[in-house]
């Protein structure tokens, strides 16, 4: 699943572009918090069921998308996260986003 900051699509905004969440291809547009600095690991809980995992910050474009070619930049490569879902469920409009740190093996493990 991939997620971006509604502050990463307004960067692009302020370009000029004409851009909306979702336009980057993301499944999940995220207000308030800078993704791209989540530790890998880091654990998201979303509204009242779901449960994600950082696993990767950024992505390599391979193909250059039309925002790029209408900006001459994209944010996603570097502001984009990708998590995997740990728990399933519904996600609505305006539901709250819990950052859990990263869980680090105690000496028990």
């Amino acid at each position: 699943m991939s997620l971006l900051a509604i502050e990463s699509v307004d960067k692009m905004r302020k370009l000029g572009l004409n851009v909306n969440p979702g336009d980057f291809a993301e499944n999940l547009t995220i207000q308030g918090i800078e993704l791209a600095s989540l530790p890998i690991g880091t654990r998201l809980i979303i509204g009242k069921e779901v449960e994600m995992e950082v696993s990767q910050i950024g992505k390599v474009c391979h193909e250059r998308c039309n925002i790029y070619y209408q900006a001459g930049d994209c944010v996603m490569p570097r502001e984009g996260i990708f998590a995997k879902v740990l728990k399933g469920g519904w996600v609505k409009p305006d539901d709250e986003v819990v950052v859990s740190p990263v869980r680090k093996p105690g000496p028990d493990h």
